[in-house]
């Protein structure tokens, strides 16, 4: 698994004696790929190697593992009708128990996946800004919340970044190549300034704004009246999440922006590969 470095420290420094369960065999159909790891404590587990009766076998070979005096342990397992799993893969786990350095090397690589992860840019913590910061918070992108209100950014719960700016537009030009950058604050102008930025920025992987067809073509004709070229605006999403839903309650909205945008970023870390 990939995991943000700060849960993974939490997550050890609440745990007694822990268990790395790391598939290091995947053939034919398996449930997740090679390299894929979970951590398993007497209580409590930490990420996924995909469920079901594998997951649940590993699980309780792991915690004999805690009980025992050995400090590794391989498994081989046909993921057939025999353990209740119809994948038809097969699939090798190494089970080690987490010492000073491998719990460094768990840490060091969380800390560089963290580094790789793309950054998404949430401008405006209202309701669907605050909603949708929840939904990019359970995903591998590495979000920032930007708001001019700080009642309403204090206000936002979710595991993310957060910025008070009074000028939002300007966290753009920092931002690293492959950015997402979605606009919904509390004033179309607003909207319009932090958009026009965005699409300054050649290199990023998504540029989207909330509202509807109509919205899109002001921000058209503002853009132009500002000097912009109107071919620029093809890059902007807007409305955002548009996938024939009609449901506008604002944790649907989130949901259908978040898979819209993490569709674009996957897509665009697999073609930069």
């Amino acid at each position: 698994m990939k995991a943000s470095a700060d849960a993974l420290q939490q997550f050890i420094d609440a745990s007694g004696p822990l268990v790395r369960v790391e598939v290091t065999r995947a053939q034919g159909s398996t449930p997740r790929e090679t390299g894929t790891w979970m951590l398993v404590s007497v209580a409590d587990i930490f990420g996924t190697i995909g469920g079901g009766q594998l997951e649940l076998m590993a699980i309780n070979e792991a915690r004999s593992l805690i009980a025992s005096e050995q400090r590794d342990q391989i498994m081989d397992i046909p993921l057939g009708p025999e353990i209740g799993q119809c994948c038809g893969g097969r699939v090798a786990l190494t089970l080690a128990r987490l010492d000073a350095q491998l719990t460094q090397t768990l840490l060091d690589t969380a800390a560089s996946d963290d580094d790789a992860r793309p950054h998404v840019y949430v401008f405006g913590a209202g309701h669907v800004g605050k909603a949708l910061s929840h939904c990019l918070s359970l995903l591998p992108v590495r979000t920032f919340l930007i708001e001019t209100r700080e009642d309403e950014l204090n206000a936002a719960t979710a595991p993310i970044e957060k910025r008070l700016s009074a000028m939002p537009e300007s966290l753009i030009d920092a931002a690293p190549a492959g950015s997402a950058f979605i606009v919904l604050t509390h004033d179309h102008a607003l909207d319009f300034i932090i958009i026009r930025q965005a699409l300054l920025r050649k290199d990023a992987a998504y540029i989207g704004m909330i509202g509807s067809k109509t919205k899109r073509a002001t921000y058209l004709s503002w853009h132009q009246n500002e000097g912009g070229d109107k071919a620029e605006c093809d890059r902007l999403i807007c409305p955002i999440g548009d996938v024939g839903v009609d449901d506008k309650r604002p944790q649907v909205i989130a949901a259908l922006v978040a898979s819209e945008v993490i569709s674009v970023l996957m897509g665009s870390q697999a073609a930069s590969c």
